[in-house]
């Protein structure tokens, strides 16, 4: 994340043309993705009543 900040994203002067706000969406779409399919891991592994572990 700090490299998409400080890296420029100017094309046209020969900087990455991925820029820092592209960046940042995707780093919070891969955290709320990573957050649905660790909720979804879990309600899948529930302890049953008679299950002691």
């Amino acid at each position: 994340m700090v490299t998409a900040v400080t890296v420029d994203g100017d094309a046209s002067t020969g900087g990455d043309p991925f820029n820092a706000e592209q960046a940042l969406r995707y780093i919070t779409f891969l955290a709320i993705g990573y957050m649905i399919s660790r909720r979804l891991a879990k309600a899948g592994a529930r302890q049953r009543a008679g299950d002691r572990r």
